[in-house]
């Protein structure tokens, strides 16, 4: 059975399972299904009924893995080579290739945060006063 995105979109707006509420009293829908590149519970952002998606999560200790769907089936790519080239894969494979160009600085955005939480912290060295100059 094939429906449009648009009737999709309408029967699971309210009522999918992947919907959080937050019970603080903020307004904001998160929704966290596979492809959702924001988080947003929106017809533009929703993994479930568009048929191209784009996706970046973590890879492991380095890098993050790029997955796009579209008609011809899901491909996974994981970008570990630099920060530099793997922005430049992701417009690449967003705005190059026509696929979901409206989602590729939000893409990229996702790929900076998950590739600065994995640069390692560098300890601070505090320099306090020598004991003999008091």
């Amino acid at each position: 059975l094939i429906m449009s995105s648009e009737l999709q979109w309408s029967v699971i707006r309210k009522t999918s399972s992947f919907l959080r509420v937050n019970k603080a009293g903020a307004r904001r829908v998160i929704s966290l299904e596979k492809g959702n590149i924001t988080g947003t519970n929106s017809f533009k952002c929703n993994g479930l009924v568009n048929a191209k998606t784009v996706d970046v999560q973590p890879a492991g200790a380095r890098g993050v893995v790029l997955t796009t769907k579209s008609k011809n089936g899901k491909q996974s790519i994981t970008l570990s080579r630099g920060n530099r080239r793997a922005y430049r894969a992701i417009r690449g494979a967003t705005q190059g290739s026509y696929l979901r160009a409206d989602l590729t600085d939000a893409a990229i955005k996702k790929a900076s945060a998950i590739l600065k939480s994995q640069k390692p912290k560098v300890k601070k060295v505090r320099r306090g006063r020598s004991k003999t100059a008091a």
